[in-house]
């Protein structure tokens, strides 16, 4: 699977992406019904690369998922996370590559604490989580688990 930095001219991809994404995945995503991409789509292929960074997995020559994390202003050693991967290629690793790729890089780039919101039903998300954040906290609220997880510093992933 080939994976690469999101880059601005990936704008048509992402289009071709949702219209590819059932309603069950786009909800599971935005935890919102969207029949159409976000208002600030535009926003979601200009990142700064360090402050905001995505990650795309690419199949010939189509976008089939999506992983970014956006660094918390007030606090830039945590950052939300999010992933989303094409209803045909789930459950294949794909969304398990590029959150291990994302965090790696996050954490390279000193991220300490990685959160998102997941819903507490999503077993695939929960697993991957639990599977690749073993440090997690999942603390339910609402039908959603907050999670947030510790990310080892550079000098401790070295280690590993």
């Amino acid at each position: 699977m080939t994976t690469r930095p999101v880059r601005p001219d990936d704008a048509p991809l992402f289009c071709r992406l949702w219209d590819r994404l059932s309603p069950e995945t786009v909800y599971r995503r935005f935890h919102a019904p969207l029949r159409s991409p976000p208002a600030d789509a535009r926003r979601l292929v200009e990142v700064d690369h360090v402050l905001r960074e995505a990650l795309v997995a690419v199949v010939g020559g189509e976008v089939v998922g999506v992983a970014r994390y956006d660094r918390s202003p007030a606090d830039p050693t945590t950052a939300d996370v999010a992933v989303v991967v094409e209803d045909a290629w789930q459950g294949v690793g794909v969304g398990r590559q590029l959150l291990a790729e994302l965090t790696d890089l996050a954490g390279r780039r000193g991220v300490r604490t990685l959160s998102a919101d997941v819903q507490a039903d999503n077993d695939r998300v929960v697993a991957l989580v639990r599977r690749l954040l073993p440090g997690a906290a999942l603390t339910p609220a609402h039908g959603v688990y907050a999670v947030r997880s510790p990310l080892p510093g550079p000098a401790a992933a070295a280690a590993a």
